[in-house]
């Protein structure tokens, strides 16, 4: 059986990525395709699950190191890629996922300062090399995202970090499409658009892999 495809939606707070992963998986149902909607962190229902709740806790803020938040999220990874993406992948399944290894990237390097080496080096140990086929990185000015996520009522322990984080985060994610993924491979979408232009856009690049 040949090996499904594994595509991501990465970007910042309030950017719209888990509505078009939805929508994306919503139209490769409809059809015809076998595929799966996941997420990090909270991959599956149960040490993934648990791994969110700890991470996204507002009573845990300002109580994490940065060292312990990145473990969690590889942590989350590993258990993601071992019993959830690849198992999916290789039973010929599509694998859409809200978030990974860029967000870690942005939010752990750029939000918190981990260096690139330290990450990659455990970041290639919990995936197992494992990369996305395509990635759909959903870009929005931080102040524009959270002021959507406050309206929205969302407010975890990350959603609650200020501006200045969240422009590092978005550095982050530049820095990462900048230097550490082939140009091939990711498309840089405006969050500002409409979810139906976003969905548009999305449909455009995916009828190229399926």
């Amino acid at each position: 059986m040949a090996r499904g495809k594994f595509f991501v939606f990465e970007g910042g707070e309030g950017c719209g990525k888990t509505t078009q992963a939805k929508l994306l998986f919503e139209w490769l149902k409809k059809t015809g395709h076998d595929v799966l909607l996941t997420k990090e962190p909270g991959g599956d229902e149960g040490i993934c699950r648990d791994i969110r709740e700890i991470l996204l806790n507002k009573n845990y803020s300002g109580r994490f190191s940065e060292r312990t938040e990145l473990f969690l999220f590889e942590a989350d990874r590993a258990q993601h890629v071992d019993f959830t993406i690849m198992p999916a992948l290789e039973s010929g399944k599509i694998v859409i996922s809200d978030r990974y290894e860029a967000s870690t990237f942005a939010y752990q390097c750029g939000g918190r300062g981990i260096s690139c080496g330290e990450f990659s080096r455990l970041n290639e140990f919990a995936t197992k090399g494992l990369k996305p086929d395509f990635i759909f990185w959903l870009d929005i000015n931080p102040i524009i995202g959270l002021r959507r996520n406050m309206d929205a009522k969302k407010r975890d322990r990350l959603e609650m970090e200020d501006v200045a984080f969240h422009c590092r985060v978005r550095q982050g994610f530049i820095d990462y499409f900048d230097s550490l993924v082939n140009f091939n491979t990711w498309e840089h979408l405006s969050g500002r658009l409409s979810v139906k232009e976003l969905h548009k856009e999305v449909l455009e690049i995916i009828k190229h892999f399926v």
